[in-house]
């Protein structure tokens, strides 16, 4: 009868077959990132790096994905970057008083 690989020996192949696809320093925005890419069907996981690393530039929190999804990942999570970038540019708009209110003005 033959053994069962632990659990952990599971974990660790599996992790090996992950690349970091984005680096950040907020775990809430990798939090973001992974149900992001999970809502895409790409699987996703967060890993912490060493502070003292010099891989993380950093940042010490990776979002990884299967190699093969890395593509696309990127595309995804551009994607959502600009258009939260779009959004923070109208709302900063709106607050210093340069959106014009007259153009949604309907005159009748």
């Amino acid at each position: 009868m033959a053994k069962r690989p632990k659990k952990s020996q599971k974990t660790e192949v599996d992790l090996q077959e992950y690349v970091i696809a984005a680096f950040t320093d907020d775990l809430e925005q990798a939090k973001n990132y992974e149900v992001l890419l999970k809502s895409n069907d790409i699987p996703a996981i967060i890993k912490q790096q060493d502070k003292d690393s010099d891989e993380s530039m950093g940042k010490n929190i990776a979002v990884m994905v299967p190699e093969d999804f890395l593509d696309e990942t990127h595309v995804i999570i551009e994607s959502q970057d600009a258009y939260d970038d779009f959004y923070d540019f109208a709302l900063e708009s709106e607050e210093d008083g340069d959106f014009d209110d007259e153009l949604l003005d309907d005159e009748l």
